[in-house]
């Protein structure tokens, strides 16, 4: 079975979820095609992370949640971000949450120390760019590099991020 973890942006164009979209299900296609079976390892904060999670639900895997703080549902601001989080909490396997009461630098790196200790291999919906906050996606895969977990960077020709 394989364990694949996802770190990405939030602020996708518009135009850019259904570019994901297909390359997200193609990819996990292709990472599954020699070993049945499939965990999907996600924050899913808007964007990367919850285009991920419906594409592993959609391939037939199981989806594993690790929160970064205690009523992460609270810092979501828009409705239908709102609406998808819980629709995808709902489906969930499994659910982590880690010991923060609240958003903060140390629990957003916890989470994706946990995410990266489950992976066998870490997709990032990243431009390559270099995050303008520390942990980050950028910071996430360098530190996924670091501990030897296999990354593949996915960014589609037309993909974008809200200026």
């Amino acid at each position: 079975m394989r364990t694949i973890g996802v770190t990405g942006h939030m602020d996708l164009a518009e135009g850019t979820e259904s570019l994901l979209r297909d390359a997200l299900q193609d990819l996990l296609r292709e990472q599954t095609s020699d070993a049945p079976g499939l965990t999907g390892v996600s924050c899913i904060a808007p964007g990367a992370d919850s285009l991920f999670a419906e594409a592993v639900l959609a391939a037939g895997g199981a989806l594993s949640v690790v929160l970064p703080f205690h009523d992460y549902r609270a810092s979501l601001d828009d409705a239908e971000d709102r609406a998808r989080f819980n629709r995808l909490l709902e489906a969930a396997a499994d659910v982590t949450v880690m010991p923060y009461p609240a958003a903060s630098l140390s629990a957003f790196k916890a989470a994706n120390t946990e995410l990266l200790g489950r992976a066998d291999l870490l997709v990032a919906v990243w431009d390559g760019a270099a995050s303008e906050k520390d942990g980050g996606t950028a910071a996430t895969v360098a530190e996924a590099r670091e501990a030897g977990i296999p990354v593949c960077v996915l960014w589609p020709a037309g993909a974008a991020r809200r200026c």
